[in-house]
């Protein structure tokens, strides 16, 4: 004979398995039902994924939205051409996809569009390596090629651009082989002696040492001709990013491969040609993924701000946030996606928001590029 206790208790053990399933499908329904305003996702437009974001606002006040989009996988290797899309409403509506670089199947990527204010010009910087070399063949030096660097130019509002014009010559040193530019916006210094200038942030590694260092690449005359810039002088970074401070100094700040996992910085006061030692931000922890910076100042207001997925141990937690004070510390912060996420580019909006372009998912971070607005009072919490 069963104790009445004892199905009491059997009951109650039914009852708490059956809440804990229930709450954990609520959870997972949850998770899947979440919005992200994915402008491009996997599997649309004949590309089965889209990464490396990049954005910015044309001096008419244009979006231009950049990405690689991936013929046949989110591999770094292969078919992958430079699209973009265009909103002339600050990002409420977009138009189609534009193909702004398609080179057969070898790969065109690591968009950094900048604006040059003096002429309404976009250039629009990016590497290209064949299809069938991949990162670790390019530097180990058994690849066929190796990564080289390309320069496109709008007059037209990124309607159309020239053809892809190979600067690497200027740019890259013959003892660097893997090499990437951003990926990011790049800027144009807006105060002091190199007023004018355009200056894009860029990576590379050394082939004896296998090193990898950050450096910026300038150009003096609209993009017409470009210069290097100093290496770091310490290594463990690449992937960077760059903003010009109040005080006319230019900031970067690298993705880091040291135990630390926190964003390193260094400052640059000859326009981006040399960089002070590496200083670790602490505020700015990180996975080991991609960032941006971006100088806001609109309307009065002025602020740093910095995007990438706040978290030590993976790729999730996009966060947004904001400094006062040149980045000396970090007083305001918003999370726009807490799950998986990784790169991302940051944009002033005409109306005086920001906008993220970040990748992001659901149960992995590559499943589209999601746009989303931001007011700097979201991001303070006022």
């Amino acid at each position: 004979m069963i104790h009445p206790f004892t199905t009491f208790l059997k009951k109650l053990r039914l009852l708490a398995l059956t809440g804990i399933v229930l709450a954990c499908c609520a959870g997972s329904s949850m998770a899947q039902n979440q919005q992200l305003n994915h402008l491009f996702k996997q599997d649309e437009d004949g590309y089965k994924c889209f990464r490396i974001p990049a954005i910015i606002a044309t001096n008419n006040g244009t979006l231009l939205a950049f990405a690689e989009a991936r013929k046949k996988g989110c591999s770094d290797t292969g078919d992958i051409d430079l699209v973009l899309k265009r909103s002339s409403d600050g990002g409420k509506t977009w138009g189609a996809l534009e193909v702004v670089w398609n080179d057969a199947e070898n790969t065109c990527g690591n968009p950094v569009p900048v604006v040059d204010k003096n002429t309404g010009n976009i250039i629009l910087l990016s590497t290209w390596n064949l299809g069938t070399d991949h990162e670790k063949d390019i530097i180990a030096l058994t690849s066929k090629d190796t990564r080289r660097i390309f320069v496109m130019k709008s007059t037209d509002d990124g309607r159309t651009w020239s053809t892809a014009r190979e600067i690497t010559q200027s740019v890259k040193k013959d003892d660097w082989t893997w090499y990437a530019t951003g990926p990011v916006n790049g800027i144009q210094v807006a105060k002091g002696k190199y007023k004018g200038r355009l200056v894009v942030p860029c990576d590379h590694i050394e082939a004896q040492t296998k090193k990898y260092y950050s450096h910026a690449i300038y150009s003096d005359n609209g993009g017409e001709t470009w210069s290097l810039g100093n290496s770091t002088p310490q290594d463990q970074v690449n992937e960077c990013t760059v903003a010009e401070l109040s005080n006319g100094d230019l900031m970067l700040n690298m993705r880091n491969y040291n135990a630390t996992r926190l964003r390193q910085v260094a400052i640059s006061r000859d326009g981006g040609h040399s960089w002070s030692d590496l200083t670790g931000d602490p505020a700015l922890i990180e996975p080991v993924c991609q960032g941006s910076l971006l100088r806001y100042k609109k309307a009065g207001k002025k602020a740093l701000v910095f995007s990438n997925p706040a978290s030590k141990e993976k790729r999730v937690n996009m966060t947004v946030r904001l400094s006062p004070d040149n980045g000396k510390t970090w007083k305001y912060s918003k999370v726009l996606h807490e799950g998986p996420s990784a790169y991302s580019n940051l944009v002033v909006l005409p109306n005086g928001n920001l906008a993220c372009f970040y990748e992001a998912g659901i149960k992995n971070p590559y499943e589209g590029i999601v746009f989303q607005e931001i007011s700097l009072s979201d991001i303070k919490g006022k």
